[in-house]
């Protein structure tokens, strides 16, 4: 948001909240206070929000980190033997054989 539109804003807070409570109490020393609390109240908030800014990039870039240590990590995978290879071919030509025979009977 720009400075602009966020001082604006601001003042429209505070001055709002001072003519409420002037309309409220009729006096100009409660007036004073309760704009004061309310400007430290605003303050507060923003450095609030700021640190939770500062914490949520900081839990992204850790995730991101162990994605990527995580992403580096390489499955072990074990190759099969030839000797089952050659098995597993042999039994589905045997079963190809098979249902070949069986739909040329009647």
């Amino acid at each position: 948001m720009p400075l602009k539109i966020f001082c604006r804003v601001l003042g429209l807070v505070l001055c709002s909240n001072a003519l409420i409570v002037y309309f409220a109490s009729h006096c100009i020393r409660t007036v004073v206070v309760t704009t004061l609390a309310c400007s430290l109240l605003l303050q507060l908030a923003y450095f609030a929000s700021v640190l939770f800014l500062i914490w949520r990039s900081g839990c992204v870039n850790r995730a991101g980190q162990r994605a990527a240590y995580f992403g580096s990590c390489k499955e072990v995978v074990s190759e099969p033997h030839v000797d089952e290879v050659t098995n597993e071919s042999a039994n589905l030509l045997q079963r190809d054989k098979m249902l070949a025979i069986s739909l040329l009977l009647p």
